[in-house]
């Protein structure tokens, strides 16, 4: 058993590596997608490190930044969730997915903050 969980992850470490002169789009939505099934498993540490390592890949991919900024959102960090969907927006103003994930961010997150707190 060990020796396959050793054996999967260096394949998957392997796919991540890939040849120098590969298309970096392609290596963020392997970076992403990594991700993605990573916090479908409750793994959101280890999802934002993938989404972070896409955005670095590819600084101009939208999708990274808006999984990125969910992962934070999800670790309680608000001020770089919204930083992370900010530029997600100026990077893909049409993306009507990215759009309502971030209205919905603010709406909750603003409203959360005006609330006063209970004694």
């Amino acid at each position: 058993m060990m020796l396959r969980v050793a054996v999967t992850l260096a394949l998957a470490l392997a796919a991540f590596a890939g040849p120098a002169a590969a298309d970096p789009r392609s290596d963020a939505k392997a970076q992403v997608a990594f991700g993605i099934n990573v916090a479908q498993r409750g793994l959101w540490r280890e999802a934002v490190y993938r989404w972070e390592r896409a955005i670095e890949i590819d600084p101009t991919y939208a999708e990274a930044y808006n999984d990125l900024a969910i992962g934070y959102e999800h670790e309680g960090q608000f001020d770089k969730a919204r930083q992370a969907y900010e530029k997600a927006v100026e990077l893909a103003p049409d993306n009507v997915q990215i759009q309502q994930n971030y209205d919905l961010f603010r709406e909750i997150n603003d409203r959360t903050a005006a609330e006063p707190e209970k004694p």
